[in-house]
């Protein structure tokens, strides 16, 4: 009885496949998908007291970072991205100038109705995180410097319902009929020797606008042109059924192209097109270059549709 028992585990375990101990189920996709990119530039120039070739000591620093966290959970999605950008420089004579600033946040629940569309609901912010300045001369042609921003003020604050397409994962945009925005100006009087009588469209005394009958349209394309060159771009259109009229429609552009030139070196142009009627009647712009540091990660492999 014994041997017989032997005998039959003994043939079992010969029916095992000699490597079943190395087969492993592959990991479950992460709850949710996470991405970075964030890159960090300084640029220098130290000149002698006696240096012949002309110049002025200068420091600068480039720092950008953007974050994203989304989940999938059957046909509801939770997407979030947070999106800086700041420079400026310090230059001998000059002293301190801001170059570009932005602070971007941006929050969204959908619901799928097909494979390429969603109902969404989403609120967004968009401010910078330091004060800005205008730098001219005064009537005696002595230099000034007049302060045109600061943190909050403005600050551009969304919520919008609507139907977005996404056909890929590199490209998607939201179409939101009802997008009511809050702008948002600290202490608007302060603004109003350089940029008129309502700074940012707030009246001097009040400290917000409300927009509530408005549409927007979000788009988004992030792309990986080669393995070394990514290109990112988002484009906001914002219309006011109350002025409906193509002056007064705004439209802003954020583009930024970076190529690598090694593990953890890059080059980075980023550009801001801007129209606003109720900051400017003409297009403003904002382009800037950094090289330096970078570092991207991501847990996921996007899936190919």
């Amino acid at each position: 009885m014994l041997t017989t028992g032997l005998l039959a585990v003994s043939a079992q375990a010969q029916t095992v496949p000699a490597d079943s101990a190395q087969v492993t189920a592959p990991p479950p996709p992460p709850l949710w998908r996470k991405s970075g990119k964030t890159g960090l530039g300084v640029n220098e120039s130290l000149l002698s007291s006696n240096w012949r070739g002309g110049g002025v000591n200068t420091i600068g620093l480039n720092a950008l970072a953007n974050l994203k966290a989304n989940r999938k959970l059957g046909v509801h999605s939770f997407d979030n991205e947070s999106d800086f950008l700041f420079a400026f420089s310090e230059t001998k004579g000059l002293g301190y100038r801001k170059g570009q600033d932005r602070l971007y946040l941006d929050t969204k629940y959908g619901r799928d109705i097909s494979s390429d569309w969603n109902m969404f609901l989403s609120l967004n912010l968009l401010t910078q995180f330091a004060g800005g300045f205008k730098y001219d001369k005064d009537a005696a042609g002595n230099e000034r410097a007049q302060q045109v921003s600061s943190f909050f003020a403005p600050a551009f604050i969304t919520a919008a319902y609507g139907f977005e397409y996404h056909p890929n994962p590199t490209f998607r945009i939201r179409l939101a009929p009802f997008a009511p925005r809050l702008t948002v100006v600290n202490r608007a009087e302060r603004f109003v020797e350089v940029l008129g009588d309502t700074p940012y469209g707030v009246n001097p005394g009040r400290t917000s606008r409300w927009e509530i009958l408005a549409a927007q349209v979000l788009a988004e394309y992030d792309k990986t042109l080669s393995p070394t060159v990514s290109l990112k771009a988002r484009y906001v259109l914002f219309a006011n059924y109350s002025n409906f009229n193509t002056k007064e429609i705004d439209h802003r552009l954020d583009l930024g192209l970076t190529a690598k030139v090694g593990k953890y070196v890059n080059v980075a142009v980023n550009g801001i097109a801007l129209y606003d009627f109720d900051q400017d009647a003409g297009v403003q712009y904002s382009q800037g270059l950094n090289i330096g540091i970078a570092y991207a990660f991501k847990n996921f492999v996007d899936e190919k549709k």
